[in-house]
């Protein structure tokens, strides 16, 4: 019987590590970054011999024609280098200490920034803020009158926001959540729970266009309650905005949603008790300053549609109150992209295709000098379709009329610039033509094709280039990658990692793109880890008692004398052998160890000799780091077990210790021994001889798991 077959039997779901999806998949030449020696090229997998067996090992180029071969056990010490498109990173010289110093000083600015971050932190938590109260009956009606239902994570959002209303601390919330996964009906709900308790409340965005769309939507959820929902934009003419700021002071406006208009010093409210901000890094420094003021007086409540990826936001966890909405509504659809050159017949296909179903159509052409020219061979090609076209450079009437007509359905097309990159919300809206899209960088057309699908709809992005002749290879990869991940929720783990820089920009500055460039992604984002956690721990103890516990478990080290590796003759594919080595050295329970075993069986076939062994190891991996041990040794007649070094005092004071040393003790007729050499300390245990591989890891896992029992 297999070890594979050995574990607990379910049907695990296809794990999508085995994917030109992800970036664990690395190509000859690629930039990678090895956490203790820096950006190097990949070379591919090396069979070496290690002891009496055959391993695989990955190899990495370094400058001066140096090469490290690096042993699969410190194989997640290994990232693809991301940064900025097109940045091409320094490769390192091995051991030229250049790589140390480098994160040495990362570190330090990241702390820096860490330490202001939770001084705010700190300092909000010791203010007096409004405690509101709890729900109210209207409260839940307005919740349930929602026309979708809530996602997991949009309702953990919900509850996020309204504890940290009902608390006596200010509120500082950051929401983010791809586009059009509901993090606009949280702010609703925060809104209408401020105005339920008597309060007013502000939604700053940073366009004209989108303080229209959210005046509709606020008005659609909220006036049957009678609240009264106002906006100041430039779109408001000035007898509109003094009368609204007039009702506004006397506590007759209980919504008010804007522009940067409403941080003007004449816009003052009765009782103002929420803010929502909305996209605030698109504000400029004086805006953001006056923001800052504000947060320590009343709850303010930040959305944001740049993806911050999960190991920032776990990261930042405690630096600031992040919630994170990764799940798409049910039934949504992925978008399907194409990318096409410019084709009368092709067009004309697309428009009809979608206004036949009563939808509409935006077609994006990145100059204004020749729009109007783009919008008339559209209608030339379509006299039945109504079009209209639109940009920032329209008097602000003009652009008003243009947009509530499309919002009406009054315009079956719209001719515009990427004005509508942000915040527009039609799920009328399900076809989106993006001309010279090569003109747009990753994270633009990334936002513009999420204006679509924003229904049960089935919605297209047709990509609108000249000859892939043309174009550099970076734009034709960037294209393409687009047009691969269409996953409803994909903003949060593309391969482009703009986005991911926006969002690690947002939280901490531009600044440190400096860094990111220098290292890459990844590995800024560890540091950022390690370096908030010591922060915490060292110098905010008392804000944060949990910091010691959180400190990461080293991985444990498996070195074995058995041939356990994945043949090329079992997978031939480099890339997918080692997404599969990653995926093995980074299960953490017998559950996911169980599920991909049992897809290699489902894509691959019967599981080797080697592989089983492979997998066997793992288990003896999981078993090992439960009992703590950094180390494991499986030779072909012993089995080595190394405890934690001296230092590691509180192993060694657990009564667990004692209990282990015991049952350890009670084997040695068995021929167990403790072996004490310098300051390490081994347990031997005799594994017989000329055993084969299944029966040699059978007898090592039978050892641990009577430890484990005792």
């Amino acid at each position: 019987m297999s070890f594979c077959d050995a574990l607990p039997k379910r049907r695990a779901p296809k794990f999508r590590g085995i994917s030109d999806r992800e970036l664990q998949q690395l190509r000859r030449g690629d930039y990678v970054v090895h956490a203790d020696f820096g950006i190097g090229q990949f070379s591919g997998l090396s069979r070496i011999r290690v002891g009496a067996a055959e391993q695989e090992v990955v190899r990495v180029g370094y400058a001066e024609k140096d090469t490290l071969y690096v042993n699969l056990n410190y194989i997640n010490k290994l990232q693809k280098y991301s940064s900025k498109d097109g940045h091409v990173p320094k490769v390192h010289r091995l051991g030229s200490g250049e790589w140390e110093k480098l994160k040495a000083r990362t570190k330090k600015r990241v702390k820096d920034i860490a330490r202001d971050l939770i001084r705010l932190y700190a300092r909000r938590k010791h203010l007096e803020g409004i405690a509101f109260p709890a729900d109210t009956p209207w409260q839940k009606e307005l919740e349930a009158s929602f026309a979708y239902e809530d996602t997991f994570d949009q309702a953990k959002a919900t509850v996020d926001v309204k504890n940290d209303m009902e608390s006596t601390s200010p509120m500082d919330r950051l929401i983010c959540g791809d586009v059009g996964f509901g993090k606009t009906e949280v702010a609703v709900r925060a809104a209408f729970k401020a105005v339920m308790a008597g309060k007013q409340m502000a939604v700053l965005v940073p366009t004209t266009i989108l303080a229209i769309q959210h005046l509709n939507t606020f008005r659609d959820r909220m006036e049957r309650y009678g609240i009264a929902i106002e906006a100041l934009s430039r779109f408001s003419s000035k007898k509109e905005q003094e009368s609204i700021i007039a009702r506004l002071r006397e506590g007759r406006v209980d919504v008010l949603i804007g522009t940067h208009r409403i941080l003007s010093k004449d816009v003052l409210f009765k009782d103002l008790g929420l803010l929502v901000i909305d996209e605030e890094h698109r504000f400029g420094v004086a805006a953001k300053e006056k923001l800052r003021q504000m947060r320590t007086q009343l709850d303010t409540l930040s959305l944001t549609a740049t993806p911050i990826p999960r190991t920032l936001h776990f990261s930042l966890l405690g630096a600031r109150d992040l919630s994170i909405i990764a799940t798409p509504p049910r039934n949504r659809l992925p978008i399907i992209t194409e990318l096409l050159q410019w084709n009368d017949g092709t067009i004309v296909d697309a428009v009809r295709k979608e206004t036949a179903r009563g939808g509409q159509v935006y077609v994006v052409h990145d100059r204004v000098q020749t729009i109007a020219d783009v919008t008339a061979r559209i209608h030339e090609l379509l006299p039945e379709v109504r079009i209209r076209h639109a940009h920032g450079q329209l008097q602000a009437h003009e652009l008003e009329e243009v947009m509530l007509a499309f919002l009406e359905r009054r315009i079956d097309v719209l001719v515009s610039t990427k004005i509508i990159e942000s915040g527009l919300d039609i799920p009328n809206v399900n076809t989106i033509i993006i001309n010279r899209a090569d003109r747009f960088g990753m994270a633009e057309l990334y936002q513009l094709r999420g204006r679509v699908g924003r229904s049960n709809a089935q919605a297209y992005a047709y990509l609108i280039i000249p000859p892939l002749s043309v174009l550099g290879r970076s734009t034709v990869q960037r294209l393409q990658a687009l047009q691969e991940f269409n996953e409803l929720g994909s903003g949060f783990n593309l391969a482009m990692r703009d986005l991911e820089i926006r969002g690690a920009g947002n939280l901490l500055g531009s600044e440190q793109s400096g860094f990111i460039e220098a290292m890459g992604f990844e590995s800024y984002t560890r540091i950022l880890d390690e370096a908030v956690r010591e922060v915490k721990e060292e110098e905010f103890r008392d804000l944060f008692p949990e910091a010691a516990a959180q400190a990461p478990v080293p991985a444990v080290v498996v070195e074995a004398d058995l041939e356990a590796l994945i043949p090329e003759g079992y997978i031939a594919s480099e890339r997918e052998r080692l997404t599969i080595y990653r995926r093995l050295h980074a299960v953490s329970t017998p559950e996911q160890l169980q599920e991909v075993g049992q897809e290699l069986r489902d894509r691959f076939g019967r599981l080797p000799e080697p592989v089983d062994t492979l997998l066997g190891l793992m288990q003896i991996k999981l078993a090992a780091a439960r009992l703590h041990f950094p180390k494991v040794h499986v030779g072909r007649e012993e089995l080595q077990l190394h405890f934690p070094p001296e230092s590691a005092t509180a192993f060694y004071e657990a009564p667990s210790f004692q209990h282990m040393m015991t049952v350890i003790g009670s084997m040695r007729s068995a021929g167990v021994r403790v072996q004490q050499s310098a300051n390490q300390l081994n347990a031997l245990f005799p594994l017989g001889t000329e055993n084969s591989d299944e029966q040699i890891i059978a007898r090592a896992l039978e050892y641990l798991k009577q430890i484990a029992q005792n």
